[in-house]
């Protein structure tokens, strides 16, 4: 595989990763909320190791050419963003001036880690965004004539990603937490912000299958 190919595939994927979405809103309320980022991050990522996993298998190719499968996903995903967004807001997180956690009852501080992972791969896992990226842009990228396997170059793309998310979003895991944690009402605007944000991305979506 070229350098151009990597290159021009590495451009579009942190166009892609910059473009603030439900990750995003989820790194952020992980940087206001838990002592750590890594298991909110850990979970993203892992839903991403899932769709690579399907398409280094062929499994993406199924799915992209099946209309009914693709609606049902991105349905899903759509609802499971506007459900997320909705408990951000009915109980957005506060933070006292010295960072500590008042509030969030909705993943508090009692919130395991498994729960905090698991939430997180069902984000990443339904997110509209992965759909786009897998089932439509890595069969751009991919060359079957080319000298390296096609289950090797979509495996690579698929490292590629992964390890852009977690670079971008424990960087925005800790500046949110970092910059925001002594500012209490900022933090509970950017929280607001996000929980509006994933229910705006969760409507649009499914108005624009329903009217499909």
């Amino acid at each position: 595989m070229d350098t151009t190919t990597l290159a021009a595939f590495l451009a579009v994927d942190l166009l892609l990763v910059f473009t603030p979405g439900a990750d995003w809103a989820y790194a952020i309320a992980a940087g206001l909320r838990d002592r750590s980022v890594v298991p909110a991050v850990a979970g993203l990522i892992a839903g991403y190791a899932g769709y690579t996993l399907l398409a280094v298998a062929g499994l993406v190719v199924i799915v992209a050419s099946s209309a009914t499968l693709l609606t049902a996903l991105t349905v899903a995903g759509a609802g499971y963003l506007v459900w997320l967004g909705w408990g951000v807001l009915r109980q957005p997180a506060a933070l006292t001036a010295a960072g500590a956690e008042v509030g969030s009852a909705a993943s508090g501080a009692g919130a395991s880690r498994l729960r905090i992972v698991l939430k997180g791969a069902g984000i990443s896992g339904l997110n509209p965004k992965a759909l786009l990226l897998y089932f439509s842009l890595f069969p751009q990228f991919i060359d079957p004539a080319g000298g390296w396997p096609v289950a090797t170059q979509t495996g690579l793309f698929g490292t590629l990603h992964m390890t852009v998310c977690t670079v971008v979003y424990l960087t925005v895991g800790v500046l949110a937490r970092t910059v925001l944690s002594t500012r209490p009402s900022a933090a509970l605007a950017v929280t607001r912000t996000s929980g509006a944000l994933m229910i705006a991305i969760g409507g649009f979506l499914l108005l624009e299958r329903l009217a499909a």
